[in-house]
């Protein structure tokens, strides 16, 4: 179980728990992930020049959406959360898709103190509006990618546009995801997440928006980042590790 240090909102855990089961259903709860799934891949594998043979870490994989489409593209994935039925649902589905992918129930911060520099790409989407402190998972993702390694995040900015289409659109109105899915005040603008970045050693190198047509139900890059975004990021060739040791 996750522990009182860890950074979580329990009463996000618990959301996420009870509908586990529905991970992997392409019309359930999780619809958008799977819809948007081939263009979050396409924009990791250009990030990272090719994913064949990396060792990935999927910091808040869920139920595996992203990790399995990771590995089959070549990847070694480790996945980690803290929702423990959401990992057990991923690894049920691993088992019958035949998916080559580790996970473990933990947190970004205790595995960057395990395996500083043990990654050549770190993933973390969709994760970083629902915790307390987002800043400290940026850190611990700057901290676990090795020297010259690709992190990518994805989250939804703070700004009127994201309040009106991810909240009040796609909960209320057309109900892509449930009611409450997400707290307004808990988005990221892209100034904030470049910021907490460059602590860790973390320099900006492509930032995309993503554009929903509920017509053809398919997500596209788009120049607009005012809602969701995608941002990838290169360390220093030193490294974070070596830094912290001069």
């Amino acid at each position: 179980m996750p522990q009182a240090s860890d950074n979580v909102h329990p009463h996000e855990l618990e959301k996420f728990e009870r509908v586990a089961a529905r991970w992997w259903d392409p019309e359930g709860e999780f619809r958008p992930l799977h819809e948007m799934n081939p263009l979050r891949l396409e924009f990791i594998e250009h990030a990272a020049g090719g994913l064949t043979g990396r060792t990935v870490v999927d910091v808040g994989c869920g139920g595996g959406v992203l990790a399995e489409g990771m590995a089959a593209r070549g990847a070694h994935v480790t996945g980690i959360d803290l929702a423990p039925q959401s990992l057990e649902v991923a690894r049920l589905h691993a088992l019958e898709s035949g998916a080559s992918v580790s996970y473990r129930q933990c947190a970004a911060e205790t595995l960057a103190s395990e395996q500083p520099g043990g990654f050549d790409v770190v993933t973390c989407l969709e994760m970083l509006e629902h915790v307390p402190d987002p800043a400290a998972i940026v850190r611990a993702c700057g901290e676990l990618v090795r020297p010259g390694g690709t992190v990518v995040f994805s989250t939804l900015n703070r700004h009127p546009k994201a309040w009106v289409l991810a909240v009040v659109a796609a909960e209320y109105i057309a109900g892509l995801l449930p009611r409450g899915t997400h707290d307004y005040r808990q988005f990221i603008r892209p100034s904030e997440l470049a910021r907490w970045a460059r602590e860790p050693g973390l320099t900006l190198t492509e930032l995309t928006g993503v554009h929903y047509n509920p017509l053809t139900r398919s997500f596209s890059r788009s120049k607009d980042v005012r809602v969701n975004y995608l941002a990838a990021f290169r360390a220093q060739p030193s490294g974070p590790v070596d830094r912290y040791h001069q």
